[in-house]
């Protein structure tokens, strides 16, 4: 079939709903015509190596949801300087068994105002310091001849005050304000702030920002530096899904569109989740499936679960292809501290009646800092008041309370309403940073313990497991940041230092931490990789075996049944269960009976029945 076939064959599928919404979103025939024009200029752009990957993952849409799939998230300078560096880390790579690398933000944005990357100031330049545009596309070539993904954020709710449309627009040119949310007076910004909640109350209280030298407020839900778009514009639409393929077009598979749910503003709303949200990230999908189908939509919803599965869309009219699961992340640490697994299972008890299509990007931890954002509805049907119960989850995990191992910072620490968020690595909030501290090789084992426990249940999991650069080898929080006057008011640089590589020359040996926790996570993706019971098509649920402290998971297929026994405890546990046959300890080859199975403290069991 020839190019301009492929392209009319994928654009007359989508065409008739692509313009439906496009029209009922902004009644205007000449900007959509653009659109499709330029649809087609970017798909003519695309190389023939990338319409290659196109055709061949149009003929296996499911292809990133087989078990071989595990991803890692990495900072471009910490990890390996720039991105010519991280092309010659490949093998590294490969040696975590990482089959696709998330590069956080690595486009241009101004230092010291920059929140980690999110505010950008071009969307088509590479930070120069990390290398150029033509950098990324070979590093996604070589990763292409890998077998490996390339993710990268996609941050459309605002750009930096830098970015070329704010500074035309702080100049007076209305072209260039109407992209943004612009008021002369403080009458309707007033009206907003009494709907819209704050994002960080204690770094950037408010949705607006004054600005004396162009005499208006403008819109900033997160930082003052970041002005928020205003998609009411067909133009900004249009212009950010031609900076969406530009970035496809360099060789990225996985694209993160950050903040998905402030997307759409509307006065008298929280501005947050509103049905045009859909609308954009439902025409997101059309573009991409006409332009460049083997990339992925990968949204990044924070939200409690009800509110996170409508952006998969529906099997008909697909949005997302993944989400995060951000709320599972938080209702893991907080079984850890609270040694009780009663949400933990609620929460997977709804997750598992999702449609099995839906695919989870699953993680301990990430860039970000953890906001508890659990079901404060059940936890108080439990005795756990949402105020006090915060405030017990933020002293735990900074080793307030006696008892506590873990180790890390608070980040918006709310003197009004009690509210904080956590910031700390994986090995720190287990107690490798504490252990190592104190050298108690006791309380170090158990620390490595809870690591490698916690890892198996993500792996568990349906979807693809995300590791953050560092927790292979228990790299602990890094508190130099400090001494960074760019970086000294935000405690999330504590989880986001430099990756050591002194550390990660010991991960063949398992005398030591480093070799314990890399070598163990090792084995979990091997088995994960080489067992079907961790695919797809598997038919998940929580088993229940009468204890709190322990969390089971039950994965069946029509060959296999297996059994994922988790304790959160803080001593042995008994899982309390009968089921007939023999099984096998897919980590040791041991088999075993399944009945009244008692489960080291931090200890886990991953079982299969025996063929």
């Amino acid at each position: 079939m020839r190019k301009d076939e492929i392209f009319q064959r994928r654009l007359g599928r989508h065409h008739d709903e692509l313009r439906w919404l496009y029209m009922e979103l902004y009644e205007n025939g000449d900007m959509f015509a653009e659109l499709c024009d330029n649809l087609y200029q970017f798909y003519c752009k695309r190389n023939a190596r990338l319409r290659k990957r196109d055709m061949q993952r149009e003929k296996n849409p499911d292809w990133f949801k087989k078990n071989d799939m595990l991803g890692m998230m990495l900072y471009i300078d910490n990890f390996a300087g720039d991105l010519n560096g991280v092309k010659d880390k490949l093998s590294y790579l490969e040696s975590c068994n990482v089959n696709c690398i998330h590069l956080m933000p690595f486009l241009d944005s101004p230092k010291g105002r920059s929140d980690g990357g999110y505010a950008v100031a071009d969307f088509r330049k590479v930070k120069p310091d990390l290398g150029t545009m033509q950098d990324l596309a070979s590093l996604a070539d070589a990763c292409h001849e890998k077998g490996m993904n390339v993710c990268m954020d996609f941050v459309m709710n605002h750009t930096s005050e830098e970015h070329e449309w704010a500074v035309r627009a702080r100049r007076g040119e209305s072209e260039y304000m109407s992209r943004y949310f612009f008021y002369d007076s403080d009458e309707i910004p007033r009206r907003y702030e009494e709907t819209v909640p704050q994002v960080f109350p204690t770094t950037a209280p408010g949705n607006f920002t004054w600005l004396p030298d162009a005499g208006h407020y403008v819109m900033t839900t997160f930082y003052p530096y970041q002005w928020d778009l205003n998609y009411r514009n067909p133009r900004v639409f249009n212009e950010m899904m031609y900076n969406f393929l530009f970035l496809a077009n360099q060789g990225i598979d996985i694209i993160r569109i950050d903040a998905v749910p402030y997307i759409w503003k509307e006065l008298g709303t929280q501005c947050r989740n509103l049905p045009k949200v859909h609308t954009i990230v439902r025409m997101m999908r059309m573009i991409s499936e006409i332009v460049c189908p083997s990339v992925l939509l990968l949204g990044e919803v924070v939200m409690e679960p009800e509110k996170v599965a409508p952006y998969f869309g529906t099997v008909e009219k697909p949005e997302c292809h993944m989400l995060y699961n951000v709320t599972t992340m938080a209702t893991i640490w907080n079984t850890v501290a609270t040694k009780d697994v009663r949400l933990l299972r609620k929460q997977m008890d709804m997750v598992y009646t999702l449609p099995r299509e839906y695919t989870f990007l699953n993680y301990l931890r990430c860039h970000d800092d953890i906001g508890w954002g659990l079901d404060f509805s059940s936890l108080k049907e439990w005795k756990m008041e949402e105020i006090p119960h915060k405030r017990f989850l933020n002293d735990y995990f900074t080793g307030k309370i006696e008892g506590s191992v873990s180790r890390g910072e608070l980040y918006n620490d709310d003197p009004v309403t009690c509210d904080a968020r956590f910031c700390g690595t994986t090995a720190s909030m287990c107690g490798i940073e504490s252990a190592g501290f104190e050298k108690d090789k006791e309380k170090l084992d158990d620390a490595i313990a809870l690591d490698l426990m916690l890892h198996a249940y993500i792996f568990c999991q349906s979807g693809i497991p995300m590791l953050y650069s560092g927790d292979e080898i228990g790299q602990i929080n890094d508190y130099s940041y400090k001494e960074d006057p760019d970086k000294a008011g935000d405690s999330r640089y504590i989880h986001r230092g430099k990756f050591l590589w002194e550390f990660a020359k010991k991960r063949s040996d398992e005398t030591v931490m480093q070799g314990k926790v890399f070598q163990g996570l090792n084995r979990l993706e091997k088995v994960r990789k080489a067992e079907n019971v961790f695919g797809s098509s598997a038919e998940v649920y929580t088993y229940d075996v009468h204890n709190d402290a322990v969390l089971c998971i039950m994965r069946r297929t029509e060959k296999d049944v297996f059994f994922g026994i988790f304790n959160f405890g803080s001593r042995d546990e008994t899982a309390w269960m009968k089921e007939e046959g023999t099984f096998v300890d897919l980590l040791t080859g041991r088999k075993m009976t399944v009945e009244n199975i008692t489960v080291p403290k931090h200890g886990f069991y991953w079982l299969r029945s025996d063929r």
